[in-house]
């Protein structure tokens, strides 16, 4: 007897949930006072921000420059 795989598929294109990611982490930055936990909180959301450029400049093979 073989298990069944779960095939299910995120919701949404990848740059949609990078965004919601780094935009989620702000919001929970901005409620934060200075410190170690917030600094990590907006390096993720950076990263993130990151990803999605980098994402699209691989789609278009870094032809075309756009403003995010």
């Amino acid at each position: 007897m073989t298990k069944k795989r779960n095939r299910s598929r995120p919701i949404g294109t990848l740059q949609e949930r990078l965004v919601a990611f780094a935009r989620g982490h702000r919001e929970k930055a901005a409620t934060l006072p200075k410190g170690p936990e917030r600094d990590a909180l907006l390096k993720k959301a950076d990263q993130a921000d990151n990803m999605v450029h980098m994402d699209y400049l691989l789609g278009t093979n870094g032809n075309q420059e756009r403003q995010l």
